[in-house]
């Protein structure tokens, strides 16, 4: 379940309540930017208080918005809390594109897959909204959409390994089975920073998981090091 700040690179945000907006009833933001206001509001609010007590009202208020305006954009709680992943995830993968696009090697873009991906603390509002929206019951639609949003994450580690593997940079693993095996790694490793575990406090999750794809991409007699990177 991946995460990022609403930063350029670096993953995770900070657990303070996100400030309220004044709401003008005169001025109410319309189109885009009325919906990424309340997007922004609804994770703020989500990782704050959770689904049960999350009220349309709440989003509001955050927002700067009438709560009627909220209910145009979204409906109902179970529709909103769908939108609202597949915006953060839209704006993350944006993101982690547009770093993706300057990078100097295959090894480079693993970092920041496993930077993306990871939360840097407990208090990483993008990653409590995955585990709030994935407990929750969805119907098939529902699942849908999830299963897409996951999907999309191995997808774009396939394509970093394959490209790794075409230029010679990374060793010729079984691309499908090293996927389940990197992806299963670093929820196990999110989770437990989620969860606050003790042994994460001097070691680094990302130079761990790190290490442990680079053991088995690295190609025989050469070392795997991404460009630039500590």
């Amino acid at each position: 379940m991946p995460t990022s700040e609403t930063g350029p690179v670096e993953p995770g945000t900070a657990s303070r309540p996100a400030a309220r907006v004044p709401t003008d009833r005169k001025r109410q933001p319309s189109g885009d930017e009325a919906r990424a206001r309340a997007m922004r509001a609804a994770i703020s609010v989500i990782a704050e208080k959770g689904t049960a007590a999350l009220r349309m009202s709440d989003i509001a208020e955050r927002a700067g918005m009438s709560t009627g305006h909220i209910l145009y954009h979204f409906g109902k709680k179970d529709r909103l809390l769908l939108e609202v992943l597949a915006w953060s995830q839209a704006d993350l993968w944006a993101r982690f594109r547009q770093a993706a696009d300057r990078a100097a090697s295959p090894a480079e873009k693993l970092d920041l897959f496993v930077r993306f991906y990871l939360p840097r603390d407990q208090g990483d509002e993008r990653y409590a909204l995955w585990t709030q929206v994935l407990a929750q019951g969805h119907d098939e639609a529902g699942r849908r959409i999830l299963t897409e949003l996951l999907d999309g994450w191995d997808e774009r580690l396939e394509a970093i390994v394959r490209e790794g593997q075409d230029l010679g940079h990374f060793a010729d693993v079984d691309l499908p089975e090293f996927t389940i095996r990197a992806v299963a790694m670093l929820s196990g490793l999110s989770e437990d920073v989620m969860f606050g575990r003790a042994r994460w406090r001097h070691t680094s999750p990302h130079a761990f998981a790190l290490a442990a794809l680079a053991r088995e991409l690295r190609p025989e007699g050469r070392e795997l090091r991404p460009e630039g990177r500590d």
